[in-house]
């Protein structure tokens, strides 16, 4: 037999040691069994060549020029490390293997000096929350309690379960609003060109012929003559300047970012997809939180960075205010208009019988897929909607400029 040298997870706490087998994958084996996370195992009288080929890779690999991850590096690295971290294999092999099988050059970075930091002894989650603009609160929590529980093959499985529903909650948004913007670029697009190129083409036409325009084909050469004119320009700059306003408005005053927030939440079928896609993130996240054991009060409040919408925060932190008092979630969730009274009625469930996070889940399945039901509904209710909102636009404008054409035409007649 030969003797290995390991390092791990136990309780919560960083353990090394010796263990006698046969090879790595007995040692792994029995390392699971005795309920250790293995961070790094080796043959005890390889250790100094495995630790000088280390050392010659950690002087030789340097973080220059760092650039961005993307969310889906994220989301593959989280994949990857789960399903190697459950298959037993160590965490710092694991780490080691990632950076060399990852396409992205700055997740490359990211993943070797998380292995460079938890090779020099410190933890897990630690490493994990030098990068917080990839690893979120909730992200360093799940793993903090997977280092605690020692299941953190679990949580890194829930960690990616969080992940793929809060892409795919974007992308149905994305899907869902990108039909209904394009048609309206086109529209626009169209009527600008041709209010600049063709309308003046028919003003010189009528012009030469000396009849009386129409209501609605004046206007139409009216609005030609400003956009050909001055007016255009001072149109472009208005927008600008009025997008780059609402845009610091609603970044610096408190007041008018709030009444905006507030004002999206009502829009019509809009404002209803996007509290349902909250109100499932928030779910996701409390159940799995509550689930690593994280207390309520702290589960509330990485909740908090599901959105950016200040009203939904106001509506957490004053949950979490009520819960510090000692109310109970459901009469807060109740009290608070922005949860439906289905949410609190489901919440009221989890917390008499005491399963609060598989309520949370149950909930956030709910939301997901009335959320799913909303996009579906959007997307059969926008086609006709921008059919005809093209058709008025574009064959308004059309029948304005040929109208004169068929009233000289009947006058003929």
């Amino acid at each position: 037999m030969d003797t290995f040298t390991y390092k791990g997870i136990s309780d919560g706490k960083y353990v090394e040691g010796n263990i006698e087998a046969l090879n790595s994958d007995e040692a792994s084996h029995k390392l699971k069994e005795q309920k250790i996370i293995i961070t790094n195992l080796i043959r005890a009288a390889k250790g100094k060549k495995k630790e000088e080929k280390g050392s010659k890779k950690k002087a030789s690999f340097a973080l220059f020029g760092k650039k961005k991850a993307k969310v889906e590096d994220v989301l593959i690295f989280s994949k990857q490390f789960a399903t190697m971290v459950k298959a037993g294999l160590p965490i710092l092999q694991v780490l080691g293997m990632l950076r060399d099988q990852l396409e992205s050059p700055a997740m490359k970075e990211v993943v070797e000096d998380i292995r460079k930091s938890l090779e020099g002894g410190v933890t897990l989650s630690k490493c994990f929350e030098k990068h917080p603009e990839l690893f979120d609160n909730i992200y360093i929590n799940l793993i903090k309690a997977g280092e605690a529980s020692g299941k953190l093959d679990v949580f890194l499985l829930k960690i990616v379960d969080s992940l793929e529903k809060k892409e795919a909650i974007k992308k149905k948004i994305k899907g869902a609003l990108m039909y209904p913007g394009i048609m309206f670029t086109v529209a626009v697009t169209v009527s600008a060109f041709m209010l600049i190129k063709v309308v003046p083409v028919f003003a010189k036409m009528y012009d030469g012929m000396g009849i009386e325009l129409p209501a609605a084909t004046a206007t139409i050469m009216g609005m030609s003559d400003f956009l050909r004119g001055t007016g255009g320009t001072i149109l472009l700059f208005s927008l600008i300047a009025f997008f780059a306003a609402f845009k610091y408005l609603t970044t610096k005053n408190e007041k008018i970012r709030y009444m905006w927030h507030k004002q999206v939440l009502k829009l019509p079928i809009f404002g209803e997809m996007i509290l349902k896609s909250m109100l499932a993130r928030i779910s996701l996240i409390m159940g799995n939180l509550s689930a690593a054991g994280v207390n309520l009060l702290e589960s509330l409040e990485i909740a908090k960075s599901v959105s950016n919408n200040v009203v939904v925060l106001e509506s957490l932190e004053n949950v979490k205010k009520g819960v510090f008092s000692g109310d109970t979630l459901t009469k807060l969730f109740l009290r608070d208009p922005l949860f439906p009274p289905t949410f609190s009625q489901l919440i009221s469930v989890g917390e008499q019988t005491g399963q609060l996070d598989e309520m949370f889940g149950s909930v956030a399945k709910y939301y997901e897929s009335e959320f799913d039901t909303v996009v579906e509904n959007l997307s059969s209710l926008i086609e006709p909607i921008m059919i005809v909102f093209m058709g008025l636009m574009i064959g308004g404008l059309m029948i304005a400029m040929y109208s004169p054409i068929f009233n000289v035409g009947a006058l003929i007649g």
